[in-house]
């Protein structure tokens, strides 16, 4: 299984992305989508379209949903006034103008909660949170958000043994008390490490392994350019850093990774 999240309109690495699957004989059959195709890059039509047409299936983001429901802003969980929220304003509407009804209409069929079996293994895939779509959930998180999101998976479709999620941007596994937390990194954007790569993941006999993906990064940032997306991102790309780490907990800033 190839697991993946946040194209995040980076038409560059989601192409890149299927010539990992078929380097590795994964057919997108055996692909997971944690959600979020739209956002901070410059090709949310043409992402979207070939996400559709690869017939990958997609846990819905709040991405998808805000855009499925006409939406002014991507709920994407940001504080209010902090620089990841203002920047969203620039992104998502960009995306809001490029992203036609037919689109929308797919968005709004993807489910909030995918399940598998694996090795022997039942996993459910969810976008940020079970309880909140756009929960920012980091490996350093409380263990109590976890438990709340694994009993809130649970209510909904039964014991599982491991949660596959996204949104958050950085790929890790978590221990918890009842099985394995993963998530599994973005492709559309580096999980600000100061490098270029992206991440993905596969699923093996049970075991999880993180991959660096490598894409036509000036590609991408030339896309963002013609859409007039030069507030940030596309620093963010070529730097690996994002513009702003007020989204972060302070265990993941530069200045933490840095010293630690």
């Amino acid at each position: 299984m190839l697991l993946f999240g946040g194209p995040y309109s980076n038409l560059q690495a989601l192409h890149a992305l299927m010539d990992a699957a078929r380097q590795r004989a994964i057919p997108a059959e055996r692909m997971i989508c944690t959600g979020d195709v739209v956002a901070y890059c410059g090709d949310p039509s043409a992402t979207t379209d070939a996400l559709r047409a690869a017939r990958i299936p997609l846990a819905a983001g709040n991405c998808e949903k805000h855009l499925a429901a006409g939406a002014p802003d991507c709920g994407c969980g940001f504080d209010a006034g902090t620089t990841c929220d203002l920047l969203s304003a620039g992104w998502y509407g960009v995306a809001n103008a490029q992203i036609g009804p037919d689109q929308r209409g797919w968005m709004a069929t993807a489910a909030d909660i995918i399940s598998f079996s694996h090795a022997g293994q039942r996993f459910a895939v969810i976008h940020g949170g079970m309880t909140d779509i756009a929960r920012f959930i980091w490996p350093c998180s409380d263990r109590k958000v976890f438990e709340e999101e694994w009993a809130a998976v649970e209510a909904a479709i039964g014991p599982v043994d491991a949660i596959v999620a996204g949104h958050s941007g950085i790929p890790f596994t978590k221990d918890c008390a009842k099985g394995r937390w993963i998530n599994a990194g973005v492709i559309g954007m580096p999980p600000h490490d100061g490098g270029q790569d992206t991440r993905f993941a596969v699923l093996d006999q049970g075991q999880v392994t993180f991959h660096k993906l490598g894409y036509d990064v000036e590609a991408a940032v030339a896309a963002m350019e013609r859409a007039g997306l030069t507030q940030g991102y596309h620093s963010a790309l070529r730097s690996g850093y994002w513009p702003s780490e007020d989204v972060l907990p302070p265990e993941l800033r530069r200045a933490a990774l840095a010293s630690g």
